[in-house]
């Protein structure tokens, strides 16, 4: 955001605590898909398939990290203060506190603006667990900085971050146990949770699900997390129990700037209570992905620098968890559609069908298309690639195209990406293949010479 907005004129200061790039580039989303790349590189040598033979990799756990800390070294000139500053940017590392409803100060700088934008991010959330405060523990910021596998590695919930890095971490060598209060990716639809769940089980990841955690206790290297269904024993304790709105130390107060749920409170438009305030990404509390927040800024951008109105949608926003099979979900699911309306339809198109996965061996797989009116309210792949599948619902629903538009697209054979007009076709199935009023149209255009 600040990139464009001193590239269209603007008068910009960008002010970073931390790393340059955030949580995205430096402990979330690049670090988390560079280790599951080179996971996934060990699970293809360890199993093989398809007539060729598997044998056990020897997984160079330091050459991994390194490809990992190559990655966000490789990306990181993109969010560089060199590259901002050469746009024009002027970059303050130090922390910020507003000061008034329209100033705040920043390594002994004020500066006093027209309009502002928190852009903080989320944190590690914590959970009050006894014990937890006295014993050794990782989180996503803490854990990519490892230079030795986890022998057992325990991973404290059970949602998109605790699943992908055990999968991974699984993959790699280490023993590995999740252990859930509530259900395994439960915010998903059961159906394709279970799709995902059960590849990870399959490949030795031990799920406990409804088992919360009582006690944590140990030292490094030996951890133990008490449970009402037992107590379980590892090297390493993962806490992945969600993330919270990095809203602590800003002053907030000082500028009238209101909170929800730990968020900064925004309207439709991000604004804040205080009309000179704007908050996107995680710290606005409406979602927490990168994709999220640069939607986000391209909202505020267009009402700050060229004083066009722009209001946010929900409807269009997808969502990817990253293990294997991957879960891609964009709109309504089934039950969230069903608590709005009674008369919706719900298809689902298993990926065992496709001639594609056919060809590829891959027998697990499902997308579940919700339906009302001829119209996609939402769409849920569990599949491999399905984070790629899912953009083509992404732009039906962004651009709140009607099913005929899919049903008439014309993909390339053979894709996995056919199942997504499968299952476009089999909800006009029986409209046109069971429908009176067609057979006596088709007979009458029989008769004619």
């Amino acid at each position: 955001m600040a990139s464009g907005a001193a590239q269209m004129g603007a008068r910009v200061v960008l002010i970073e605590a931390d790393k340059m790039g955030g949580d995205c580039l430096n402990s979330g989303c690049v670090p988390s898909k560079a280790l599951i790349a080179a996971a996934q590189r060990a699970h293809t040598f360890r199993h093989g398939g398809l007539g060729t033979a598997g044998s056990a990799p020897q997984v160079d756990f330091p050459a991994v990290m390194a490809h990992v800390r190559a990655t966000i070294a490789a990306i990181a000139p993109h969010d560089s203060q060199e590259r901002f500053e050469g746009l024009g940017v002027r970059v303050i590392r130090a922390r910020a506190r507003f000061a008034s409803d329209r100033e705040i100060e920043a390594g002994g700088q004020q500066i006093r603006a027209r309009r502002f934008v928190i852009a903080t991010g989320s944190r590690p959330a914590i959970p009050p667990i006894p014990g937890l405060a006295n014993t050794p523990y990782l989180t996503n910021e803490t854990i990519f900085g490892l230079d030795a596998l986890p022998r057992h590695l325990i991973v404290l919930g059970g949602g998109p971050i605790g699943i992908e890095l055990a999968q991974a971490f699984r993959r790699l060598g280490a023993e590995v146990t999740v252990i859930e209060a509530a259900s395994a990716l439960g915010r998903e639809d059961p159906d394709l949770a279970q799709v995902a769940l059960a590849g990870l089980r399959a490949e030795g990841v031990e799920i406990r699900e409804k088992a919360p955690a009582l006690e944590i206790c140990g030292s490094a290297g030996a951890v133990e997390v008490k449970t009402e269904a037992g107590t379980i024993r590892g090297s390493h304790l993962l806490v992945a129990t969600g993330r919270t709105p990095a809203t602590e130390d800003l002053g907030l107060d000082h500028a009238g700037i209101e909170t929800h749920d730990g968020a900064v409170k925004v309207d439709a438009h991000l604004r804040s209570s205080n009309r000179r305030v704007y908050a996107v990404g995680d710290v606005a509390g409406r979602g927490q992905f990168t994709h999220l927040a640069g939607y986000h800024a391209g909202i505020v951008l267009r009402a700050l620098a060229l004083g066009l109105p722009a209001r946010l949608r929900s409807d269009h926003i997808p969502r990817v968890t990253y293990s294997d099979p991957e879960i891609a979900q964009v709109g309504l699911t089934e039950a969230e559609a069903r608590a709005l309306w009674p008369d919706i339809e719900v298809i689902r198109t298993p990926l065992a069908g496709n001639d594609r996965a056919r060809a590829e061996g891959i027998d697990a797989g499902l997308l579940k298309l919700v339906i009302r009116r001829g119209r996609p309210l939402g769409a849920g792949i569990a599949a491999p690639g399905a984070g790629e599948m899912i953009a083509f619902w992404a732009l039906a629903l962004a651009a709140r195209h009607k099913l005929s538009a899919i049903a008439g697209t014309v993909l390339p054979y053979p894709t996995l990406s056919e199942i997504s007009k499968s299952a476009a076709g089999t909800y006009f199935s029986p409209k046109l293949f069971a429908n009176p009023w067609i057979e006596r149209m088709v007979r009458l255009v029989q008769r004619l010479p």
